[in-house]
């Protein structure tokens, strides 16, 4: 059974960015994704836990692996023709390490932040 993704009425999607950027740290692994907000679907995603990356990642948690992440998110994004994604950042998160990496590396790749 595919259950439909919740409309949202058009007051609200019309102030909605259209892709939105979450990132993820864990003690093991760095993920990120972007989400496109009027449907709620996960537009692209990379992990440190995909096999192209495992065996060019030496720490799969640090810095060199959250740059790597956020280039392997911006190729994805560019092969999918979306320039431009809005970051949102919670509230512990700060632009810092790994969110500064993962942020910068996207912006060196191409895609535009809003």
């Amino acid at each position: 059974m595919v259950i439909p993704s919740p409309v949202r009425p058009p007051r609200i999607t019309q102030f909605l960015k259209p892709y939105v950027l979450r990132m993820h740290f864990t003690n093991k692994y760095v993920s990120a994704q972007v989400i496109h907000t009027p449907t709620a679907t996960v537009a692209s995603s990379a992990s440190s836990q995909e096999k192209a990356l495992r065996s060019s990642l030496e720490i799969k948690r640090d810095v060199a692996a959250a740059a790597k992440i956020g280039k392997l998110l911006a190729e994805c994004l560019l092969l999918k023709d979306i320039a431009a994604v809005s970051v949102h950042l919670k509230r512990e998160q700060k632009y810092h390490g790994k969110v500064k990496a993962v942020i910068d590396s996207l912006r060196d790749a191409g895609v535009m932040l809003l």
